[in-house]
């Protein structure tokens, strides 16, 4: 369990003492934390119940949101993923992750959406390196390319990483997201080659798809995605930074916090771990 990370959406309603709490009594050693609770509860305050806990941050989420075209929301956007990156270098996590923004009002040019998505990357990886913060960009299922990313495959993802220094830009591999994918395997090692993995994060896909399609992930073993594949391709990269659980799901988040962490720890345990650490 030493690299296993419970994202603090998992647990979304849970207020940051209780997250932290949960982790912790879970025998978890690290939490994914997200910046509206972080503002909530304080920057300097939470930095500190992390450490007090013994716990890692293993990224903040997040940052992003692109694709506006030149102007006022566009600077203010730019301004505030600045801000972001250092919150997460004040926390001590290593990573930011990007949400790379879905089309404009209006807009069919895909394209031109993800030219401004790695300009704006491009006027915040000083700030990167500055900080010693990694910019995760993650790619999302298609059915999320109009209204949230318009990077939708991993191959994607490290097109526009590749552009930048690795020291500043990843990606991010969540099994959600990119299971589907026939080229997947391939571009892991594409990303572990250019040692552009930033975070891994493992979660199920869900059938039927949710009303809300945000809302369709579960715990490893609940879905369709083959954790064993996935986690052997990663492993075989070197990739040794935090594995994190992340899901999306209103039955979960209705769940009692210490429960929802002891289940996410014991589907890590049995579906991805032994895949992990199998070639250390």
């Amino acid at each position: 369990m030493n690299r296993f990370s419970l994202n603090q959406a998992s647990i979304k309603y849970a207020t940051m003492t209780e997250a932290v709490a949960a982790t912790v009594d879970a025998g978890i050693p690290s939490i994914g934390l997200w910046r509206e609770p972080v503002a909530e509860f304080g920057l300097a305050a939470s930095a500190a119940l992390v450490r007090d806990a013994g716990l890692r941050v293993s990224s903040l989420c997040r940052g992003g949101f692109f694709t506006a075209q030149e102007g006022p929301a566009r600077r203010a956007t730019i301004d505030d993923n600045r801000r972001a990156i250092e919150e997460t270098a004040a926390l001590g996590a290593p990573t930011l992750v990007l949400v790379a923004g879905g089309l404009p009002v209006g807009s069919r040019d895909l394209v031109g959406a993800r030219e401004r998505v790695r300009d704006a990357i491009g006027e915040l990886e000083g700030d990167a390196l500055a900080a010693g913060v990694s910019l995760a960009i993650e790619p999302l299922h298609p059915m999320y390319v109009t209204d949230r990313a318009v990077v939708s495959t991993l191959g994607q993802a490290l097109d526009l990483a590749e552009q930048f220094d690795a020291r500043a830009v990843g990606v991010v591999v969540d099994t959600f997201h990119i299971f589907w994918d026939p080229a997947v395997l391939e571009q892991i090692a594409r990303a572990g080659a250019g040692g552009r993995i930033a975070t891994y994060q493992v979660c199920d896909w869900n059938m039927p798809i949710a009303a809300d399609p945000l809302l369709s992930r579960g715990y490893p073993g609940d879905g369709y995605i083959d954790f064993e594949s996935l986690a052997r391709a990663v492993a075989a990269t070197g990739y040794a930074g935090d594995i994190e659980c992340e899901i999306f799901n209103q039955q979960i988040w209705d769940t009692d916090y210490a429960t929802v962490a002891a289940t996410a720890a014991t589907r890590y345990a049995d579906l991805v771990e032994p895949y992990v650490t199998q070639l250390q």
